[in-house]
């Protein structure tokens, strides 16, 4: 199972999701982390201000050697109270040298008793700071150009974080600073963000599980179409490859596969089918022959009397394997051709020189069979070829136009070059094809059958347009036919230009078609 796609599109989609929750969760407590510690230096901020409101040191008397601190505060205001009250909850005050000061007694204001040192007892329990220390950091925060205040975390006996702000105040003649440092429990923004933490590390777990069971059930619906595919391609065979996977309209990828598919299946059925078709002509044409040279030895072997009769069975024979080799021949230069083991050898070629040397040589049989044959050349036309299979092409197209064109006829070549291809033209007034049998003249020993103007089926091998077709397809170039019974048929060849690609020729030229 945990090789199999859809637990890995649902380990990946759960994996992903585990770590963006994660990440969210990280992002989002250090931002969290940081809006509570910006709470805190704000609140301390605000008492550090109304800290130098309240606050006065000075000399309780003018004998007094030491300086104390005075709380300046309205005891009837319950505001006022409360302010100084959280100020002086966790607060220490000491002079330059680390020494804690005294606080003073406020006229009609501290009636319960003697003021002590200044200093709360929460402070004294988080410790109060080395006398070393507080010289340091005064030192340091009188310096010009620096930051007016210290900031550390701090915890007491019991493990209790708590920020403090420390700074320096002068006294009422402004002429000695004085350490001032406040404090703030940190107990309530740490607990907020341990309940966060617990909150979130419990629904971590519980997302997980919901994404892997979504996951599942996403991953199954989306793989439904490939698994149907993979059934439809375990039916078919050879015997049902008009076998078609539907598809689902939605245009997506999918969609996109089972086209592929179909379109795949489609070629493999045209395939299939040129094969048997291709078995079924070999079989023929290789059987007729065969049958034929059997028939004449057996009639020799069985009936001759005389050396002529021999001979006459023998020549016969002879004939009938010489075509049964023409067949074998052509249909292995034919395989080669089209599985590509036929290389072309192409160079710089003038098919107005090829044109011209094969129309005289088909000049004596077509002078044979009464046919005018022409030629209409222009200067040069240069392409880049093969010359032993263009010479082959021009040479099929001109003896099935003779072959096929009665005594009194014509046959015209034409060379007709332009910029981006050059078109080599066939013409006969023969016979002609019916329209019906355009569609297989390039097929393997296809034989157009005979009409009104010949008599009977023409013999050969039914090979040389197919060969044709081969020799224009691998020099890129398209084929045209247009016939008319009765009146004749004009082969159109159309090769790339000397220097210009195939496909762009199929751009700027007119669209020509394989017939």
């Amino acid at each position: 199972m945990t090789r199999g796609l859809r637990f890995r599109l649902t380990a990946s989609y759960a994996l992903f999701f585990a770590v963006l929750l994660i990440g969210v969760a990280v992002l989002f407590r250090a931002r969290l982390e940081s809006t509570l510690n910006s709470q805190v230096r704000e609140t301390l901020n605000e008492q550090w201000a109304a800290m130098k409101g309240y606050l006065r040191i000075e000399k309780e008397h003018e004998k007094d050697p030491d300086e104390k601190a005075f709380w300046y505060h309205d005891t009837e205001d319950p505001d006022e109270v409360t302010i100084v009250l959280n100020i002086k909850l966790i607060s220490l005050i000491t002079d330059a040298n680390g020494k804690v000061i005294t606080e003073g007694e406020v006229p009609d204001q501290n009636k319960a008793g003697a003021p002590g040192p200044a200093v709360s007892a929460t402070y004294e329990d988080i410790g109060i700071d080395p006398p070393a220390q507080i010289q340091a950091r005064v030192a340091a925060l009188l310096k010009p150009n620096t930051a007016k205040s210290f900031w550390t975390e701090r915890r007491n006996s019991e493990g209790g974080r708590f920020m403090i702000r420390g700074g320096v105040v002068w006294d009422q003649r402004h002429r000695l600073p004085y350490y001032v440092a406040l404090g703030m429990p940190l107990t309530r923004y740490t607990n907020i963000l341990r309940g966060y933490t617990w909150i979130y590390a419990g629904m971590i777990p519980a997302a997980l599980i919901l994404s892997l069971l979504l996951g599942w059930i996403m991953a199954g619906r989306a793989l439904t179409p490939v698994v149907a595919v993979a059934q439809a391609a375990q039916r078919i065979s050879g015997s049902n490859l008009s076998l078609r996977i539907p598809t689902r309209q939605s245009g997506d990828e999918l969609d996109y596969l089972v086209l592929t598919f179909n379109r795949m299946i489609e070629r493999l059925e045209s395939s299939f089918q040129q094969m048997k078709q291709f078995s079924a002509d070999v079989s023929h044409e290789l059987r007729t022959p065969i049958t034929a040279i059997r028939g004449q030895l057996e009639v020799a072997l069985f009936t001759a009397k005389t050396t002529e009769q021999y001979r006459e069975a023998m020549f016969n024979a002879l004939q009938d394997t010489d075509r049964l080799s023409q067949i074998v021949r052509a249909l292995l230069l034919l395989s080669q051709a089209e599985s590509g083991q036929l290389v072309l050898q192409k160079s710089r070629l003038d098919l107005c020189e090829v044109a011209r040397d094969l129309v005289e040589q088909f000049q004596i049989p077509a002078e044979a069979a009464g046919v005018c044959l022409t030629a209409d050349l222009p200067a040069a036309c240069a392409v880049n070829g093969d010359r032993v299979q263009v010479e082959r092409m021009i040479s099929n197209l001109l003896s099935n136009a003779l072959k096929f064109t009665p005594e009194g006829g014509q046959v015209w070549v034409r060379l007709k070059p332009s910029a981006e291809r050059v078109e080599i033209v066939v013409e006969d007034t023969g016979r002609g094809i019916p329209t019906e049998y355009l569609p297989h003249i390039f097929d393997r020993f296809y034989r157009v059958p005979g009409s009104g103007t010949a008599p009977g089926p023409e013999q050969g091998l039914g090979l040389g347009l197919s060969f044709v077709a081969w020799i224009v397809k691998a020099h890129g170039g398209k084929i045209e036919v247009d016939s008319t019974p009765g009146a004749g048929t004009r082969f159109t060849v159309k090769l790339p230009a000397e220097g210009v690609s195939a496909e762009t020729m199929e751009l700027t030229g007119q669209p020509a078609t394989l017939a």
